[in-house]
């Protein structure tokens, strides 16, 4: 899991990242969003929401609980993708 800064995200955290820099991504309303890219759904949920617990993804707009919005890259989130971020083997 992506607890510091200092270590290597998968490639499949990164392509997420990208995804949604990219506006492929939208996420639930809720503590534990649910992520779907290009209409279909993650097939990485847990690296998903520790991307958004690390604070890199978030919300696009405030929604009610359960309902999907658009994800939007964090100032931090965008920063690391501007980085050579270290990427774990895989």
């Amino acid at each position: 899991m992506f607890t510091d800064p200092d270590s290597p995200l998968s490639h499949r955290a990164l392509a997420l990242l990208r995804a949604t820099a990219a506006g492929r991504v939208e996420l639930t309303s809720s503590s534990e969003p649910d992520f779907r890219v290009d209409k279909l759904s993650c097939c990485d949920q847990p690296a998903a929401r520790l991307l958004v617990h690390a604070g890199f993804i978030q919300p696009a707009t405030a929604a009610p609980f359960g309902q999907w919005v658009p994800a939007h890259l964090s100032a931090a989130g965008a920063e690391l993708l501007a980085l050579d971020v270290p990427t774990a083997a895989a």
